[in-house]
């Protein structure tokens, strides 16, 4: 049965009807809808980095903040989207920056729960580079708790991986977190 079948079945499940009109091409729509929001499960990832690695001589910690992203509850298949903050401190090998959003996008574009989503993208970074460390903030409203449920709608979830130096040296951590709140921030 093609999804968009299925999508046709539901409607009428929830007593719609999908000859009316407005829904004729509905369960087209969303199975195509449907494919772009989970195609990360169809993406290679050795081809997410594509060879954007780089030997150079930097051992400064790298920050990509507010990198905006999307993705589905696996719960109850609705959207929970938001920021991820990530970073790494290299050890002589660094990623071109669209790469480190790309990576974000490969694993948001599944059905997901956050604080997966959130150590996937901290271990694909990790297993690429081999960085002194890695660390990803994700901050994330969720429809499922907004729409339904608790119906909390100004609730924003937060988690965190850390690893490596991130994880071990509280003044690397500090100064990761003091720069995605504040870019400015001085180290301790």
């Amino acid at each position: 049965m093609a999804l968009s079948d299925t999508i046709r079945q539901m409607l009428k499940e929830i007593g719609e009807d999908p000859q009316r009109e407005g829904l004729l091409k509905t369960p087209e729509r969303v199975a195509e809808s449907l494919e772009f929001l989970t195609k990360g499960y169809h993406e290679d990832p050795a081809k997410v980095i594509n060879g954007a690695m780089f030997t150079e001589d930097n051992k400064e910690m790298v920050v990509l903040r507010d990198v905006d992203f999307f993705s589905l509850c696996e719960h109850h298949l609705l959207p929970f989207f938001g920021k991820c903050h990530l970073a790494y401190i290299p050890n002589n090998r660094i990623i071109g920056l669209s790469k480190l959003a790309r990576v974000v996008d490969f694993y948001s574009r599944r059905l997901q729960v956050q604080e997966r989503l959130t150590k996937q993208i901290a271990d694909m970074i990790q297993n690429a580079l081999q960085p002194q460390g890695v660390a990803v903030v994700m901050e994330a409203e969720h429809l499922c708790m907004q729409m339904r449920g608790v119906e909390k709608q100004n609730s924003v979830a937060v988690t965190s991986t850390l690893l490596g130096v991130f994880k071990d040296n509280p003044c690397t951590r500090s100064e990761f977190l003091d720069l995605i709140r504040h870019p400015f921030a001085k180290p301790c």
